[in-house]
């Protein structure tokens, strides 16, 4: 890098911690048993993570619990 360049990525102004729940998705997995075509198979339509309200982040540094 030259040094007349800036750097382009940015240093976010606030610090994030992800989800420990979901993994940062907003969304939990809820598998259920469905008979789909005669056959018996696990569908995962998920359900929204109550921990982070579907954000998948929480500001500022957050130890898990």
């Amino acid at each position: 890098m030259n040094e007349g360049e800036e750097s382009e990525l940015e240093v976010p102004a606030e610090v994030h911690t992800v989800c420990q729940y979901c993994g940062g998705g907003g969304m939990i997995a809820d598998p259920k048993l469905a008979i789909i075509g005669g056959t018996p198979r696990t569908v995962d339509n998920g359900r929204p993570c109550a921990h982070c309200e579907t954000v998948g982040h929480f500001a500022g540094i957050v130890p898990p619990v």
